[in-house]
């Protein structure tokens, strides 16, 4: 493969997506006092609260040592609260505050228009077959060789 082919692999172009996504989504976020891995926290707090440390790591695509950062500052900007004790096990199941769905639903708002903004050349049709396709690159890259 050439320098020029490159940029033409999928692989290239999905990483292209993801930064620009990203720096975009880190610009809405700031407005909010969020970055976008706080932003994906609360997220997946209002879809499924209690989850722990562990679990939230995993969704945001983060180490676990990460999450316990962005956990803390969450808790101490009053967005989220955790027992000071696991009530089984080790585990700390976090939730959402009012202030931290409040927010969450604030940013939402921007998430969504960023999304919109990025699939706006695509039909409702070709978005549902990217996503199907996207999600079948995920998981031939999950299972075993």
């Amino acid at each position: 493969m050439t320098q020029d082919d490159a940029t033409r692999t999928v692989g290239y172009q999905l990483k292209r997506v993801q930064a620009a996504l990203r720096a975009v989504m880190d610009a809405a976020l700031r407005a909010h006092g969020l970055t976008t891995p706080q932003y994906v926290c609360l997220e997946l707090l209002g879809r499924q609260p209690q989850l722990s440390n562990a679990e939230l790591a995993r969704g945001a695509f983060v180490t676990r040592q990460s999450m316990n950062v962005v956990l803390r500052n969450l808790e101490e900007a009053g967005l989220v609260t955790r027992p000071a004790t696991a009530p089984s096990g080790r585990a700390l199941p976090t939730r959402l505050t009012e202030a931290g769905e409040r927010v969450l639903e604030a940013a939402r708002a921007d998430v969504l228009a960023i999304e919109r903004r990025m699939t706006s050349g695509l039909g409702r049709a070709e978005t549902e077959v990217l996503l199907r396709q996207l999600d079948g690159m995920a998981e031939a890259l999950s299972g075993p060789e």
